[in-house]
């Protein structure tokens, strides 16, 4: 059978499996008892070429039917610094799994989503997962992370930009309405204070924050940079959420 190849972002790890990628992202979130765990994203990769990162031949050793014909549901080949030794061109597919096991499947787009706002919240997933607020678009914040002109910087950062509301033009005044998030007179604060100093443009909200955050928050989608590149996962459309995968965005909303 055939074996694939998954960078998961919930926690950081590599792991092979004979489970193509809806079934493996219902794997990781339920369990093969159905028991509820939480939500997972992950990216389907190719088959690393480069050994001296991953045991490939250890790894597909283990990665063997069960003695009852059962297909193999995961082998982990690594949980340290994965995302960096992974090149951006073998990440294939983003899944985006609720905590009961729907997958949503995203594609890469050639094409960056234009956005000019104020101001914008990030929720950095892997390798690290604080939430910040920042002036930068998300192209300008992938570089202000990755160029290596902080002190603080990494080779590969995934994040995903959410929602703001009336918050991202009017910190001080916007209405907070339905935003779901936790100590919202905080995020005020900490967009205040950014309106505040002209001359920073990133403030940590939550410096341990959770790599959970709830998906009908997301904006625009799911960005995975590097130095040089860009890459942008765009999440669907209120219409298709509303249809084409309604029982995904009705379990993402509960």
């Amino acid at each position: 059978m055939k074996i694939y190849f998954y960078l998961s972002l919930t926690p950081e790890s590599f792991i092979a499996s004979m489970l193509p990628p809806m079934d493996f992202g219902s794997y990781l979130a339920v369990g093969t008892q159905k028991r509820a765990s939480g939500q997972v994203i992950f990216f389907e990769i190719e088959e690393p070429t480069n050994d001296s990162s991953f045991n490939l031949d250890n790894i597909k050793s283990r990665c063997i039917n069960h003695s009852n014909g059962e297909p193999k549901h995961s082998v982990y080949g690594s949980c340290y610094r994965v995302l960096e030794k992974i090149p951006l061109s073998d990440i294939k597919d983003l899944y985006l799994v609720t905590r009961d096991g729907k997958p949503l499947c995203l594609q890469q787009s050639e094409i960056l989503p234009e956005v000019s706002q104020n101001y914008y919240l990030y929720q950095e997933i892997c390798p690290v997962h604080p939430s910040v607020v920042s002036t930068l678009n998300p192209l300008e914040f992938s570089k202000y992370l990755t160029d290596g002109s902080q002190n603080i910087y990494f080779p590969k950062i995934c994040f995903v930009d959410l929602h703001l509301g009336e918050l991202r033009e009017d910190p001080k005044f916007g209405e907070v309405r339905n935003l779901p998030y936790q100590n919202v007179e905080h995020l005020r604060d900490c967009l205040i204070q950014l309106k505040n100093n002209p001359k920073k443009s990133t403030t940590t909200v939550d410096r341990i924050s959770s790599q959970s955050f709830p998906f009908r928050t997301i904006e625009n989608g799911i960005f995975l940079g590097s130095k040089e590149n860009l890459l942008f996962y765009p999440f669907p459309s209120k219409k298709d959420l509303q249809g084409k995968y309604y029982d995904w965005w009705r379990s993402a909303s509960m």
